[in-house]
């Protein structure tokens, strides 16, 4: 990664969660990756203690391996993933990178990320080099309020109070539109989840951190979307990603504010399907994502 921007003056800490500049430079660092071997990586976790990886930094520290393996003028535009086993913050993750293909136009590439000898996730990401083409998307959602109309409600407000992941550092501004998917008061609807979200300060011009960043935030909050379609529940909901897929449709910043539209089309048999919209403040759909997960109500007796 390029040499980091200044630290930026402003707030520290939202509901006890540190969260800032300093934070943001923390992920910086984070996604970027000792280099073992041509096609190896090492990766470590942030110093805080949690029972498990959060899924969203295994995923962007495994682009971040395919990428460096590809030539700087292709941009990732897809990549397909699997959660297979809980990672373990308290060692470091090795990323084995293999080099399916470099075409002409297009470079593939498989990541397989391991801690003690087993593998806990893999990453397929293909890259484009840039070309030209029919351009259509969807339209931005209409009538919703601006970042600055919203409060800065902290971590926990999306995460939930009890979350395992509500101490983690927090290098994003989020801004929810609406109650949270987890709120009591908030009954059973048929409307999407929608936030607005960008990096908590300023990063370099590197386009695939920006990727990686975005693949970061994306799993922070789209499984919640299931919850969201039904009564709150009366005890602890067991949650974690399955899979995870995402599309990259145009250039964009992750420093700059996004709308993060969430929608549960389906869920059956202990899993829930959620799909992401991402639309840059003048409508652009830049990103879309989908991840199926595990949504385990109180009850239901069934064990991964």
């Amino acid at each position: 990664m390029s040499a980091q921007p200044e630290p930026a003056p402003g707030p520290t800490a939202v509901d006890g969660v540190p969260r800032g500049q300093a934070v943001l430079d923390d992920l910086v660092a984070l996604l970027d990756l000792e280099r073992l071997e041509d096609n190896l990586f090492r990766g470590v976790s942030p110093p805080v203690s949690l029972p498990r990886v959060f899924g969203g930094q295994v995923a962007g520290q495994a682009l971040v391996a395919a990428g460096r393996t590809v030539p700087e003028d292709r941009g990732v535009h897809s990549l397909h993933a699997y959660f297979i086993r809980p990672g373990d913050p308290s060692i470091p993750i090795v990323y084995e990178t293999e080099r399916v293909r470099d075409g002409r136009s297009f470079t593939t590439r498989r990541v397989l990320a391991v801690q003690r000898g087993e593998a806990i996730f893999a990453l397929s990401a293909s890259f484009q080099l840039e070309q030209h083409g029919l351009v259509h998307s969807e339209p931005m959602p209409v009538g919703l309020p601006a970042p600055d109309e919203l409060d800065d409600l902290g971590a926990r407000a999306v995460r939930g109070e009890s979350s395992w992941m509500s101490g983690l550092p927090r290098p994003l501004d989020i801004r929810l539109i609406g109650e949270p998917p987890r709120s009591r008061s908030t009954g059973p609807s048929e409307e999407p989840t929608r936030l607005w979200l960008r990096a908590d300060g300023e990063l370099p011009d590197e386009r695939l951190l920006h990727v990686c960043l975005l693949t970061y935030a994306s799993d922070l909050t789209l499984l919640g979307s299931v919850l969201a379609r039904h009564p709150a529940p009366t005890g602890e909901v067991q949650m974690a990603s399955l899979d995870h897929a995402m599309w990259f449709h145009e250039p964009f910043r992750a420093d700059e504010w996004l709308l993060y539209e969430c929608y549960s089309p389906a869920a059956s048999g202990g899993r829930g399907l959620a799909r992401g919209r991402f639309f840059t403040e003048d409508g652009r759909m830049v990103a879309t994502t989908m991840q199926e997960g595990l949504v385990r109500v109180p009850g239901s007796g069934e064990r991964r």
